[in-house]
């Protein structure tokens, strides 16, 4: 096992022939980008798949989430959001001008509190929008924090990156909140290399995002201020091969998140809690140290063996140096980020790999 490396995750990928089907096309046609047939055709099945009817496929994630942040007109203004995230979403609300306010998360889901929510609106009754993260694929509470918003009259835009093939309330967790976006890195559960998607619920709003994705331009006519967001047919064409297998995939990681649970300690650790309703996609395998010193233990003794799990999501984002207003306390999201670490998951990881992480975790904690 030491001459293996074991990351936290690999990348799912097709049979080698059904991917170069595509990459014939592709050279048969010499059309690489700006909105071909295979990002089309990927768009199309992707509504389909997630039964929201627009979708616009992006180069990445963090585009696809300025996007959304453009189309709310909320440049310049306050953002909630949580500081328990890859650093990503703040990214794109900062590099959209967005002034980016903290609340807290539940010690339990590690998702954004609605009642840290509510009581980040008091202090700042001017903030304009609420960017939830579905973190580790979990669900937000949905409902109050929508209802929230609804009080106060502001966006609900939630950044789904991590929750593809997830689903509550019978409904894909990417149809929730005014606008949602998702990734389709290389890491995820369904990918296209490089890729994400904007989830928006209007007619107009799809007409808006196909400008902002195309630099405003359509056809030889330009309208507006945009990005160059638009998906390769490359990307598109590694899309197009792993949609259908994503369930087959999520069902894989669920078996081997099935071998963790019943490998690991009962004590020392502990798991984030899955909302009541979730239908889960496996996306993490995340778990909670008493301390943080027991952590790094734990890391370095993987580590030694050639096992490297990762600091998913390490420091709390309301800590950087760099923010535009610092010194917003966020303890449950500081305390936690010291914490978790995510151990290594993906469809071909070997049974006695599992059982190797969990005899190292149990001989420390």
């Amino acid at each position: 096992m030491k001459d293996q490396r074991i990351f936290v995750t690999k990348a799912f990928m097709p049979a080698k022939e059904e991917f170069l089907k595509y990459v014939e096309k592709i050279f048969s046609s010499r059309s690489l980008t700006n909105q071909g047939e295979l990002a089309r055709e990927l768009e199309d099945r992707l509504a389909a798949y997630l039964k929201t009817p627009h979708v616009l496929a992006c180069a990445n994630g963090t585009l696809a989430l300025m996007m959304g942040l453009r189309l709310a007109a909320l440049g310049g203004k306050k953002v909630v959001t949580t500081p328990f995230t890859y650093v990503a979403t703040l990214s794109a609300i900062m590099w959209e001008g967005c002034i980016p306010v903290f609340a807290d998360i539940d010690p339990e889901t590690l998702c954004l509190s609605p009642e840290s929510l509510r009581e980040c609106l008091k202090l700042h009754p001017d903030v304009a929008g609420v960017v939830p993260v579905h973190i580790f694929g979990n669900a937000c509470d949905v409902q109050a924090i929508e209802a929230i918003c609804r009080e106060h009259g502001i966006v609900c835009l939630y950044d789904a990156a991590q929750t593809f093939g997830a689903s509550y309330g019978g409904r894909s967790l990417l149809a929730y909140g005014d606008y949602s976006i998702c990734s389709f890195h290389a890491t995820k559960v369904f990918h296209a290399v490089e890729g994400g998607c904007l989830v928006v619920h209007s007619q107009e709003d799809k007409h808006q995002a196909v400008l902002l994705r195309a630099f405003g331009h359509l056809g030889d006519e330009h309208y507006s201020l945009g990005f160059n967001a638009k998906l390769s047919e490359l990307h598109a064409a590694m899309g197009l091969c792993l949609l259908d297998k994503a369930a087959d995939n999520i069902a894989k990681r669920k078996a081997v998140s099935a071998l963790y649970d019943a490998a690991l300690p009962k004590r020392g650790i502990q798991r984030p809690a899955l909302r009541p309703g979730l239908v889960y996609n496996y996306a993490y395998y995340p778990v909670i140290f008493d301390s943080e010193e027991v952590l790094l233990r734990v890391r370095d003794a993987l580590r030694r063996e050639n096992i490297f799990p990762r600091r998913y999501f390490f420091p709390a984002l309301n800590t950087l140096p760099y923010l535009p207003v610092r010194g917003q306390a966020c303890p449950v999201a500081e305390s936690v980020a010291l914490r978790v670490l995510c151990l290594p998951l993906y469809g071909e990881l070997e049974e006695s790999i599992v059982e190797k992480i969990a005899a190292i975790i149990k001989s420390i904690v």
